[in-house]
């Protein structure tokens, strides 16, 4: 049997799964998955999002969590020990790894696939099935959560957020395309796609079923029946509102908060992603 054939065998079991066939098979994937040879999402040209989401990988990710138990791990400075799954170390990390960790309580989990050069400062947190690609950069209080695909030479940004996807097994997870820059506390859930060298900026929300309002295109994007919104290649997007014009809601004045695009990249704002390239 392939791994996948095992993962989709156990998974089917729920609880009557043999323990120690189920940790036996997990180690397999998370070492699969820390060395980027398998990804719970991979490009397919072929969808209409561009990826195609690996159902038995997060089937895999969720046998390991029913067959771990709670154990104590201890800390560096072993004054503060974690509890967790024994299922679920943090990845072991060398000089050799090609990575840069800042020193201030930083954690990937073993399972996550960190690209040559990728630097991560404190603290940020990266969860099981997470794909970082090669020269991106982590800011500190950022969240890259599990199963989330994160391109090359990304930018996420102080705070930012890009949610994990496990549940349901077939659903896409937050994919961030090569050359994203990810602006502070912004989030990213529910399957969002945002495609190559789109600017986030700042505070910005976007769910896999936010409309997004196209202003150069004057155009609304919406997800198709079953697929998450997807933002457009080299798209600006920004925080904006949406004044409500009927009901109680007009009479009070609201707005509803919506992302918007304000304009598709151009050589101005490349010169400011490049500082970042610079700096780094």
């Amino acid at each position: 049997m392939t791994l996948a054939e095992k993962i989709q065998h156990l998974y089917k079991q729920a609880n009557d799964a043999d323990p120690n066939e189920a940790r036996t098979v997990f180690a397999t994937l998370r070492r699969e998955l820390s060395a980027g040879h398998v990804r719970a999402a991979e490009p397919d040209t072929s969808t209409d999002t561009g990826w195609r989401v690996n159902t038995w990988v997060k089937e895999g990710i969720l046998v390991g969590f029913r067959c771990g138990a709670i154990t104590t791990f201890p800390s560096a400075n072993n004054n503060s020990p974690y509890l967790d799954k024994d299922t679920l170390p943090l990845k072991p990390l060398s000089s050799n790894s090609n990575i840069r960790i800042a020193p201030g309580g930083s954690s990937v989990r073993d399972g996550a696939f960190l690209g040559a050069g990728v630097i991560c400062m404190p603290p940020m947190y990266i969860n099981i099935g997470a794909y970082v690609g090669d020269g991106s950069l982590i800011d500190s209080h950022a969240l890259v959560g599990s199963c989330a695909q994160v391109g090359q030479r990304v930018h996420v940004s102080a705070a930012a957020q890009i949610g994990g996807v496990l549940e349901p097994v077939g659903a896409l997870p937050v994919i961030v395309e090569d050359d994203v820059l990810v602006g502070g506390n912004t989030g990213l859930y529910e399957g969002a796609v945002v495609k190559c060298r789109a600017v986030i900026a700042a505070g910005t929300v976007l769910t896999g079923s936010t409309p997004i309002y196209d202003l150069p295109n004057e155009r609304i994007i919406k997800p198709a029946q079953g697929h998450p919104t997807v933002v457009p290649e080299g798209a600006v997007v920004v925080p904006g509102g949406r004044t409500v014009r009927t009901g109680v809601g007009a009479d009070w004045g609201l707005s509803l908060a919506t992302p918007v695009i304000v304009k598709y990249r151009d050589d101005r704002t490349d010169t400011k992603t490049e500082l970042e390239a610079w700096l780094r």
